[in-house]
């Protein structure tokens, strides 16, 4: 009953820390977003670059949350806005390459990497994976 009881318990932190703390904001945020002119004007400025690797201008806010914040924050934000089975195929394969590079680069810096070629790497990987899988699909 003990075991039990404590993974209750971590699981609900896990849901809190999670889920409510990241996911949910995220959430908020970019369905407020879709009822203003950013997510259009941000759409329009980033189309011809996300159009090489399958999706529309707007999903880039998923992809950036994605890489500069966590996996869990382009997840809230892919939710309110709709993409379909091939663009979420696309957008995972991009974040599961490129995500949380801020604190992943503090932590390659101390392990004595050069950052900015780490960073690099990663992002080229994240397109060239996109572009693969939108080339399958």
């Amino acid at each position: 009953m003990q075991i039990l009881s404590r993974g209750i318990r971590r699981g609900l932190n896990v849901t809190w820390e999670l889920g409510i703390k990241v996911v949910l904001p995220a959430y908020i945020v970019v369905s407020l977003l879709n009822y203003t002119p950013v997510i259009k004007w941000l759409s329009s400025l980033l189309e011809p670059m996300m159009h090489l690797i399958g999706l529309p201008g707007q999903a880039a806010l998923p992809l950036i949350l994605g890489a500069l914040v966590s996996f869990y924050a382009a997840i809230g934000a892919l939710v309110p806005m709709g993409f379909d089975a091939k663009e979420l195929t696309i957008i995972a394969a991009f974040v599961l390459c490129a995500h949380d590079i801020p604190i992943e680069s503090v932590i390659s810096k101390k392990s004595g990497s050069r950052v900015s070629s780490l960073i690099m790497i990663r992002l080229l990987a994240a397109v060239c994976l996109a572009m693969l899988v939108n080339y399958i699909l």
